[in-house]
């Protein structure tokens, strides 16, 4: 009888909406211009959660959010996107989607609308390469997907948020043109909202959080909020106006961010604007969820809505370089305040759904 020899990996596939199963792949060859990675930390995004109750479009392998050890390279890759060196054995990052640089969003310059984003993403698990997903023993970054080299002083626990959380938060806010001196209201404290706040504060706003779970608001508080509104003390859309109205002497904020994903959240997050103020919306990301809404009153207070999918590939980078920088001042590896293995992928992902954690990580050994 003839052993196979060949290394294997293991990688987790999402059967139906809310059922998971793993299965063993052999580890593949890389193509010019791709990489394989064994993965060293995979977080639980709010759309991982999304994909597996099925309320948002069907993925068969799951999870986005992830730090890598470079294991193979492909031919003709030796640096990154910026031009960094790379070798076997370096931690890397890469977006969690591709740029095809032909459609018409990215031959307008808008790569974060590419319109073949997800072409590797949707593969069923059983094609080549097979690893498509960050949960799982092993990655593949292909050669439209933008990688970065993680630098030595960021922790994989910071690092791992980097191409989804802080990437999304950063470019949002840029995109939202927030300046030194504005008021920046976010909505939600969870993985995306500690980042927003620490970029808004780092940019020199005035940071207000808004969420209603206590653990969150304290750590939002680390992250670089001046102020923190409970959902709980400040129980009506009412009282949570006028808390915003006091913060800022009667005008409301210049910019709100949402990433919450709830639906009313919108609603409300354009009561606390002021006149001309900007609105962000990130969290929001699971089409056919309606709400009331007021667009008389957008229109009155004349509210730039700015919505967004992904983010353009260099921010990965500039999130890099941003941990880089402010490592020592922020807790980003505590925001991860529950690690849980490969098999416990289920339960980690419960516990995001049901808000008992921040932000979920998995951990492979």
């Amino acid at each position: 009888m003839v052993t196979s020899t060949k290394v294997k990996g293991t990688v987790a596939i999402m059967t139906i909406p809310d059922k998971l199963t793993f299965e063993e792949f052999e580890l593949p060859e890389v193509e010019a211009g791709g990489i394989l990675v064994k993965v060293v930390r995979a977080n639980v995004c709010g759309s991982d959660v999304g994909i597996l109750n099925g309320e948002s479009p069907f993925n068969r392998v799951l999870g986005h959010e992830m730090v890598g050890e470079v294991v193979k390279l492909g031919e003709g890759v030796s640096t990154d996107y910026a031009g960094n060196p790379v070798q076997i054995g370096d931690r890397v990052a890469a977006t969690y989607f591709q740029i095809c640089r032909k459609c018409r969003p990215c031959l307008d310059g808008r790569f974060h609308l590419c319109l073949n984003s997800y072409a590797h993403w949707t593969k069923e698990p059983n094609e080549t390469p097979h690893f498509h997903g960050a949960f799982g023993t092993h990655y593949y970054i292909y050669p439209n997907q933008f990688f970065y080299k993680v630098p030595d002083n960021v922790p994989d626990s910071a690092a791992a948020s980097a191409n989804c959380a802080l990437s999304q938060v950063y470019f949002g806010l840029d995109e939202a043109k927030v300046r030194y001196g504005d008021t920046v209201l976010v909505q939600g404290a969870g993985g995306l909202g500690l980042n927003a706040a620490a970029v808004a504060k780092e940019i020199g706003a005035t940071v207000i959080v808004i969420d209603g779970v206590k653990s969150r608001l304290e750590k939002a508080k680390q992250f670089g909020a001046d102020y923190c509104i409970d959902m709980n003390e400040y129980d009506t859309v009412e009282k949570r106006v006028q808390a915003i109205l006091d913060l800022t002497n009667g005008n409301g904020v210049d910019v709100a961010l949402e990433v919450t994903g709830v639906g009313p959240a919108l609603n409300e997050g354009i009561k606390h604007l002021r006149v001309g103020g900007r609105y962000v919306s990130i969290g929001n990301n699971t089409p056919g969820k309606t709400i009331d809404f007021d667009p008389g009153l957008m229109t009155r207070k004349a509210i730039n809505i700015i919505s967004l999918v992904r983010y353009n590939p260099w921010y990965l980078n500039k999130a890099l370089q941003f941990l880089s920088k402010t490592i020592d001042k922020y807790p980003f590896g505590e925001m991860l305040d529950k690690e849980f293995k490969l098999e416990e992928l289920y339960d980690a992902l419960d516990q995001s759904a049901q808000r008992k954690v921040t932000r979920a990580s998995i951990v492979i050994d």
